[in-house]
């Protein structure tokens, strides 16, 4: 039953519907995998494992009675420490929030347990999900599953670790500047950043909440576009005769080519001319606007995430990891005329944006320009933190500021991802073309 754990979401499903995988075995399974593995401390802040197996146990009668609730009823997945959980403590890796413990679930949590998933636990993450990296040295630092000794990346670390160490199927995680898609590319996985607005934040903490987003962190798109139905309770992309003949890929040669390292850039090279190969026309763009927005992304995310949980940090700011209290407190002198003016002028740059990449099927860059950092350099270079900490975002930062929806998919190079961008609201359209790309890049 072990190779259950490097099956996809979807397989899972399909397996249960055929009566060949019982729910309550299979979560069995992963409990205990989870309690014998020794990064499981490092990946989950807390393992709900009573819960866990009753939802497991009524899946397991609705399979019997031919009740399923959806293709995923039955298939157990991890949550990121930020989503709440009635009667679970909910700390986004933070000790401020020590002892918070939710009273409801989150109505996304809700949405999903309703269909049938399986929550066997809240995974370790960034402190209050503030940085690219994953490094957490208040509660915990999940490893990169290609080097246990580099951070995993940030901040939704511990939900791609799940994934990429076999301790659940798929991992929901949410996505501020590259959360999901950062974390995914250095455990090479599949992550999906939606469009802001799109899945509610009801019961999520939040940091930026014009810029938050929810996702999942998974093995295949096949799972992403499942895991989208099921967390917003909708229908699954149809993802059936997907192909790259006739699409257009844009490669944005503004910002995110800066500073890309030797093998991020090879294996992005590589990937495109995959998809080249596959029948896809690339076009190479530059835009300015890009530029000028991520010019305005450090007054735009400090200002709100410090005028959010200001009075929470500076109550007790000793309680933080420096780096992060750093970070937070960059939003502190932003003035509010400065903060609004910034805002306009991003919604137009959105627009010229919007005009620019409407003719293409998706614009590409690599996921992240940089290879995952050793843990020990990160903990003793302060100047060093920095600057991986924004190389990290860099290329991701993009589509939250120009509004985007984004799959970063593996190219088949160990922690380097090619990022796919499309126009937001457009989630199913971009996962049928990610689908495509998948298999281009599975075939090269």
């Amino acid at each position: 039953m072990d190779h259950w754990l490097k099956a996809s979401a979807a397989d899972l499903g399909r397996g249960i519907g055929s009566g060949e995988i019982d729910p309550v075995a299979l979560t069995e399974t992963y409990l205990s995998a989870i309690a014998s593995h020794p990064f499981a401390d490092r990946i989950y802040a807390r393992v709900t494992a009573d819960r866990a197996m009753a939802e497991a146990e009524a899946a397991s009668a609705r399979a019997k009675a031919g009740q399923r609730l959806s293709d995923l009823d039955g298939v157990p997945i991890s949550w990121k420490d930020l989503f709440d959980s009635a009667g679970v403590a909910t700390e986004a890796g933070s000790a401020l929030l020590k002892g918070r413990t939710p009273e409801v679930d989150a109505p996304v949590l809700r949405n999903a347990t309703a269909l049938g998933l399986v929550c066997l636990g809240k995974t370790h993450m960034s402190e209050l999900a503030f940085s690219g990296l994953g490094l957490n040295p208040v509660t915990a630092t999940p490893p990169c599953v290609n080097d246990h000794d580099a951070v995993s990346g940030g901040s939704s670390s511990g939900a791609a670790t799940s994934v990429a160490f076999d301790l659940a199927s798929c991992g929901i995680g949410s996505d501020t500047g590259g959360s999901v898609r950062i974390p995914s590319a250095w455990n090479d996985l599949v992550g999906l950043k939606t469009t802001a607005g799109r899945i509610g934040l009801k019961g999520v903490v939040d940091l930026c909440a014009k810029f938050d987003t929810i996702g999942p962190l998974c093995r295949s798109v096949e799972d992403a576009a499942l895991m989208l139905a099921m967390l917003e309770g909708g229908k699954a992309a149809d993802l059936t005769g997907a192909t790259l003949k006739g699409k257009r890929f844009a490669v944005l040669q503004t910002v995110v080519l800066e500073d890309t390292r030797e093998v991020p850039m090879k294996a992005f090279d590589d990937a495109v001319a995959k998809l080249a190969e596959a029948g896809a026309e690339i076009v190479k763009i530059d835009a300015p606007e890009v530029a000028d927005a991520m010019a305005m992304a450090g007054p735009l995310y400090t200002a709100e995430a410090y005028g959010r949980w200001r009075d929470v940090i500076e109550s007790n700011p000793d309680l933080m990891f420096d780096r992060v209290l750093e970070r937070f407190r960059g939003g502190k002198d932003v003035g509010a005329a400065d903060y609004v003016a910034a805002w306009q002028k991003l919604e137009r740059l959105r627009a010229v944006w919007y005009e620019r990449v409407a003719g293409f099927d998706a614009v590409l860059c690599p996921t992240a320009p940089i290879l995952p950092p050793k843990v020990d350099r990160l903990m003793q270079d302060d100047a060093y933190f920095v600057t991986e900490n924004l190389l990290a975002l860099q290329n991701t930062r993009v589509g939250n500021l120009m509004g985007n929806c984004g799959v970063t998919l593996p190219t088949g190079v160990a922690s380097c991802g090619i990022l796919l961008n499309g126009l937001p609201g457009q989630e199913e359209r971009l996962l049928r073309v990610a689908a495509a790309a998948e298999a281009a890049l599975a075939l090269g």
